[in-house]
């Protein structure tokens, strides 16, 4: 179903993970490498769903902590970290797919004169390589990672900080996600959202997250 988008918009900001790239397959490979290095259990693609979202290290910590105790989590995480780093860097994009919709969508987007930028909390060496493997680098004027700055989503400051870059007011800012994440972060920020149905939201129904709209595809956005 087409969504109007607001009039008066200055720009738009753009999630990665679940949003415009599919990339659960990425993430099952690395963790799946990651753990049979360190003899921990195999990581499912359901696993995978419903903990992705909130950056690799609590990616990383939940995948640990399904086998150990908080004191094996904190010995464990270092190693765990540089296997994963590893492993992720030597496959990112491998065994992922951009959305349908997503290149169409963000064509019209940057069509209408709406400055794009990438607000991920995936850490900016493997989200740049990724946009450039996938053919979507092109759309953005920016692309921050999760460790761009102090705090990630949900936190609002990702959030502002990027709307400062752009030169925009976050009540004239579109944040685009795909989870309670980007949804609560918008809020804090003072930015409207609009959230599609098919990307990760930590297992739950992403039409029970206070939005602004709700699109099936990115294509279905309509600048005003």
């Amino acid at each position: 179903m087409a969504f109007a988008l607001p009039e008066g918009l200055q720009a738009v900001i753009v999630d990665l993970d679940g949003t415009m790239v599919d990339t659960l397959g990425d993430f099952v490979v690395a963790l799946g490498r990651m753990a049979g290095e360190l003899k921990l259990p195999e990581v499912d693609r359901a696993f995978v769903e419903r903990t992705v979202g909130k950056g690799s290290e609590h990616l990383i910590r939940s995948t640990l902590a399904r086998s150990l105790d908080a004191a094996g989590v904190a010995d464990f995480y270092p190693a765990a970290w540089a296997s994963y780093q590893r492993h992720y860097l030597a496959i990112n994009g491998e065994h992922s797919a951009v959305f349908p919709g997503v290149v169409e969508g963000l064509e019209r987007l940057a069509a209408a004169g709406l400055p794009l930028a990438c607000l991920t909390n995936k850490p900016t060496a493997f989200a740049l390589p990724l946009l450039e493997k996938k053919g979507l680098a092109r759309f953005f004027r920016l692309a921050f990672g999760g460790d761009a700055f102090e705090r990630k989503k949900p936190d609002p400051l990702p959030l502002v900080k990027t709307c400062e870059a752009l030169g925009s007011e976050p009540r004239r800012t579109l944040m685009l996600g795909d989870s309670r994440n980007d949804a609560e972060a918008a809020r804090a920020a003072g930015c409207p959202v609009v959230l599609v149905s098919y990307g990760y939201n930590h297992g739950e129904p992403v039409r029970q997250v206070p939005a602004d709209g709700f699109v099936d595809r990115l294509d279905e956005l309509r600048p005003a």
